[in-house]
């Protein structure tokens, strides 16, 4: 039970020929009355989205890309993991578990997959090179759903351990943002045997007494905050309630799973308002896609109801990078994390990107990594 297999990915046709009949049959509301996106999704856009979804839209494309990678399942306390496994060419790559968070899945790290393991190929230094480990988080995309409770961050931290170890990796890094950082934090916490360092390009973080001086950088991270739970929040508070009566409107309809991340692809990255221009129709697709075919509306959303309350401070020992993408939605100083976290070894500020880091910004994602891990080469 413990053996690595191979997985390839199949969807059967019937399955995409069942989307294509719920997409025809659609019952739509009536328009918005206010302007934009001021109510969510504007009709025009995701009918335009959708269409392209029906008509233009090739998963088999998609499907080809990630069997290409290498795709591996094992099982790690009762579930079976998914994971992508790709091993540079280099000698002395470095092993990197990279997290994802919701409404995020393996495929937000595709752009990031060929500079990470074969910088040469992409202007870069083969000491900067990395073995790569992308796991699909329990209850999302390809991995199992957990059938009780109990598979929160904790829990996810030590099967990630637990997977390393069984690939053989005696020192690594790892990495992560959303809830992926969450889970890369509780790592750090939990400091297992061959986790050397992490980074993180989220943190949510917040002194219990701020006081009653906050200088500039405190006072935009207080602004991020309360913009989040005032504007951005009602998702993740359903999520975190009601995570099994939110499954049912979205597992029957895939208009409705659309918006659902459509919003956030939007409302989180830097895109100037307008989501098509940082990421193709192909790319939002795919990434909804992973959610609709898996049927993980429910079992994804379960993470928030396991563990919401753990983006909470903790102390960590091991070395730390982190990276401020500009558009993330929170933005901790870091006299904050200095708190938490004994040993920054890095900590910078970028110029573009949001709450998607890799997907947005895969460049800027990727030179982050390789200067905050070169401190912990051998």
């Amino acid at each position: 039970m413990s053996a690595v297999r191979p997985f390839t990915l199949a969807v059967p046709q019937a399955e995409l020929d069942d989307l294509h009949r719920r997409l025809d049959q659609t019952r739509w509301p009536e328009r918005e009355t206010a302007t934009g996106w001021d109510q969510g999704v504007p009709t025009d856009r995701l009918r335009a989205l959708v269409d392209y979804w029906r008509r233009g839209y090739d998963w088999r494309r998609c499907e080809a890309m990630l069997n290409g990678f290498g795709q591996f399942k094992t099982m790690i306390d009762g579930l079976d993991v998914h994971f992508l496994h790709i091993r540079s060419r280099h000698d002395g790559a470095m092993p990197l578990l990279l997290t994802h968070g919701w409404p995020g899945s393996v495929i937000e790290f595709h752009k990031v997959i060929g500079p990470l393991t074969d910088p040469p190929a992409h202007g870069g230094n083969p000491a900067d090179a990395f073995h790569l480990v992308i796991p699909s988080l329990p209850g999302y995309g390809f991995s199992d759903k957990p059938a009780e409770t109990g598979w929160g961050v904790e829990r996810i931290a030590q099967a990630w351990a637990a997977l390393m170890d069984r690939l053989g990796y005696d020192r690594y890094v790892a990495q992560g943002g959303d809830w992926g950082s969450s889970v890369t934090v509780t790592l750090g916490t939990q400091a297992p045997s061959g986790l050397i360092g992490v980074h993180l390009n989220m943190l949510s973080i917040m002194p219990p007494d701020l006081g009653d001086q906050l200088d500039p950088d405190e006072q935009r991270a207080v602004a991020a905050s309360r913009h989040f739970a005032d504007v951005e929040s009602a998702y993740a508070r359903l999520q975190a309630t009601r995570p099994q009566t939110i499954g049912y409107a979205l597992a029957d309809s895939p208009v409705g799973q659309a918006a659902w991340i459509y919003e956030k692809l939007r409302g989180w990255s830097d895109c100037d308002g307008e989501p098509e221009n940082i990421f193709s129709r192909d790319e939002m697709l795919d990434a909804i896609m992973l959610y609709w075919l898996t049927n993980s509306a429910a079992s994804s959303a379960r993470l928030y109801w396991e563990s919401m309350g753990s983006f909470r401070p903790m102390k960590v020992d091991l070395p730390l990078g982190y990276t401020q993408f500009p558009r993330e939605i929170l933005a901790p100083p870091r006299r904050w994390a200095e708190q938490v976290f004994s040993q920054i070894i890095h900590w910078n500020s970028v110029e573009k990107g949001g709450h998607f880091a890799a997907f947005e910004q895969p460049a800027l994602f990727v030179e982050e990594l390789r200067t905050c891990f070169r401190r912990l080469r051998e």
